[in-house]
Order: structure tokens, then C-alpha cells, then sequence
């Protein structure tokens, strides 16, 4: 909105050309996502501490996970909020692509309220089925998948990373590839969301390296130098990605240890589908599973759990998602939360580093 509103001026004032430029209003929304996530923070907190949004104790967490019992939670609003807001102000709201992936963080949000509000008025504190969970997921990414592949500029050509005569066309096969992404990518990062901090740390680390990436892919000269897919408009996007970037960094003040606020399923499914997304239209989807490295880490820790103890009978890690698991060897939560940001630094470095390793 202030976009469409100031840049026009430069007709008369010189000055208000600098709106012009994309990296001059990702910072933009950068600041504005953090001040907002500042200042509405303290209050959600104290809000949902007198409205009683409150986490109680769950089962399926170490016995220590007790004296977090009464943090409050569905803190992903505020996240959603700080990340919408500055990207209302600052985007080209004329670019689809926006207005597609802020729909699609505001559906996978409302799926996670759901979950969360369920939990909250559940005696048993579980949510809505993993089975109803997962339709409305796979209804949603459908959708988008649907939409991205009835554009006639959209390519059907997954990019493998490091090799770039490598880039098989799927085809209309694509939306299952869309759907399969977006909704793994979703729930990889409601399972990493186990410890404070834990979750929002890689978050902000692929969203800085997608950041990068919507920005390089935007701009014909450089996707051609660089030899990445050119996709027209995906710059804007860089601004969506400085937005979430400065709402998540907004957040971790308040989410790391000990955590006064806790991301919830609110927060975790919208941020897991929003960054499925981007990779999708930039074209980079398969360097989400390296950038997400810590994300896949943590679900096939899941999926090999329950393998193991349905055809053996034992279990590979003393409890799933892995994090839990060094927490019961006697990993302090600090540790085991910092040296998951230290890999998946690691691994955006990685992903980075494919830009010129073609």
C-alpha cells in the first residue's frame, strides 16, 4: 500500500525513486516486521496469559518439558501478523505472487489455529486428527498447485542442484510434486517446533537464503548469469522473505530459552507452508531439502521410529523427533537448540554455495 502511495511522487520528488528498488523495500519490511513483532509481542503474551492460551503438559515429551506447562502458545499469530502487515506496505500488490503466498501462510495458519484452539478446549489436550489435519493440508497445497501450473509461464522443470543440464519437465505431474512439498515442508517444521527456539532458527535461515534467491531469480541478468530459471515477478517475493525474516527475528526475542511464548501449530504450519511455497515458484525445490536440511532431519527421525517399531519392534531413538532423543541422553536444551542452528547455518551455506557449483 505506502508502495503505490510514495513511489508515484517520483515524478515530482526525486527522492521517493529509491522505492523503485527491491532491496531498498526488503529492508523496509525487514524493520517494519521487527518493530512489529517488538511491540505487539509483550502484549499478545500478557493477553493470552489472562485469556488463559495457555500449553499444558503433553505425553509424548520428556518429563522435564513439565515446567513449561502454562507458557502461552499460538504465538504464529504475531509471526503472521508482522509478516503480512510489512508486506502489504512494501510489496507490488499487483505481483500474484504476493497475494498467493500470503494466502497460503493465512490458510496454513488457520488449519494450525484450528489444531491449536482444539488442544486448548480438549481435556485430553490433543488437537484435530492427523488425518483431518492432513486433508485440509493437501486440499490447500492442491490449490496452489493448481494455480501455479495454469500460468503459461510457469515452468514444470524441477532444478537439481549442482548439475544444470539436469532439469527433468514433469509435467502436470508437478501439483503432486507441489503438494508433496508444501505439505512435508509444513509438518517437518510443526515436528522440529519442540524446543524453544529450536524451530524459528532454521526458519530464519532458509527465509534468508530464499531471500537471496526470489531476488537472483527476478532478475533476468543475474538468473542468466547465475543459470537459475528467470521467473518473471519473483523479486517481490524477496520483500515477503524480509518481512517473515524480521517477524521471526521479532519473535525469537521472546521464544528463546526459557520461552515466554511458544509458536504453536498457528505458527509452525503457516511458516513450514510459506517457505514450501517460495521454493516452488523460485523454482528452487529441491535446495529447500538442503537449506531445510534440519526439517527433514527431524521427520524421517519420525517416520524411522515408527518403521522400526511396527516391523521390529524397537525403537531406533529413545523418543521422536530427534531432538528429544538428545535431550534423553542428557543434552541440555541450549545445546541441542544451538548446535541445530549451527548445522542448519551450515547447510544454508551449502545451498548458497550451488549458485556457482553448476
Amino acid at each position: 500500500m505506502l508502495y503505490h502511495l510514495l513511489y508515484p511522487l517520483h515524478t515530482v520528488f526525486s527522492v521517493f525513486n529509491v522505492f523503485r528498488y527491491i532491496t531498498f523495500r526488503t529492508v523496509l519490511a525487514i524493520l517494519s516486521a521487527l518493530l512489529i513483532s517488538f511491540f505487539l509481542t509483550p502484549y499478545v503474551i500478557r493477553k493470552f496469559h489472562e485469556w488463559k492460551i495457555r500449553s499444558d503438559k503433553r505425553e509424548d515429551v520428556p518429563e522435564r518439558h513439565s515446567e513449561k506447562s502454562g507458557t502461552p502458545t499460538m504465538g504464529g499469530f504475531v509471526i503472521l501478523v508482522s509478516t503480512i502487515i510489512p508486506t502489504l506496505c512494501w510489496a507490488d500488490l499487483k505481483n500474484q505472487y504476493i497475494w498467493l503466498v500470503a494466502l497460503t501462510m493465512v490458510a496454513f495458519g488457520a488449519i494450525g489455529f484450528a489444531d491449536d484452539i482444539r488442544k486448548l478446549r480438549s481435556q485430553s489436550g490433543k488437537g484435530i486428527s492427523g488425518r483431518t489435519k492432513l486433508l485440509f493440508q493437501v486440499f490447500f497445497a492442491l490449490l496452489i498447485g493448481v494455480f501455479l501450473i495454469s500460468r503459461p509461464d510457469f515452468i514444470t522443470e524441477l532444478t537439481i542442484p549442482f548439475f544444470k543440464n539436469a532439469t527433468p519437465d514433469l509435467g502436470i505431474y508437478y501439483i503432486f510434486l507441489c503438494v508433496f512439498i508444501i505439505v512435508g515442508t509444513s509438518n517437518g517444521v510443526n515436528l522440529t517446533d519442540g524446543l524453544d527456539g529450536l524451530a524459528i532458527g532454521p526458519v530464519l535461515t532458509v527465509c534468508s537464503t530464499f531471500l537471496l534467491f526470489a531476488y537472483l531469480a527476478g532478475n533476468v541478468k543475474f538468473a542468466q548469469y547465475l543459470q537459475v530459471f528467470y521467473v518473471r515477478g519473483a523479486g517481490e517475493l524477496s520483500i515477503l522473505c524480509g518481512a517473515m525474516l524480521g517477524a521471526g527475528i521479532g519473535f525469537l526475542w521472546y521464544n528463546t530459552y526459557p520461552a515466554e511464548l511458544f509458536m504453536g501449530d498457528t505458527g509452525s504450519l503457516s511458516l513450514g507452508a510459506c517457505l514450501a511455497t517460495i521454493a516452488v515458484i523460485i523454482k528452487q525445490e529441491t535446495l529447500l531439502v538442503i537449506a531445510g536440511g534440519i526439517f527433514v532431519m527431524e521427520t524421517f527421525s519420525v517416520i524411522i521410529q515408527v518403521l522400526s517399531f511396527k516391523w521390529r519392534g524397537k525403537r531406533v531413538f529413545r523418543m521422536a523427533p530427534i531432538h528429544h532423543h538428545f535431550e534423553l541422553k542428557g543434552w541440555n536444551e541450549g545445546k541441542i537448540v544451538v548446535r541445530f542452528w549451527i548445522i542448519s547455518i551450515i547447510l544454508g551455506l551449502i545451498a548458497l554455495s550451488t549458485l556457482k557449483l553448476r
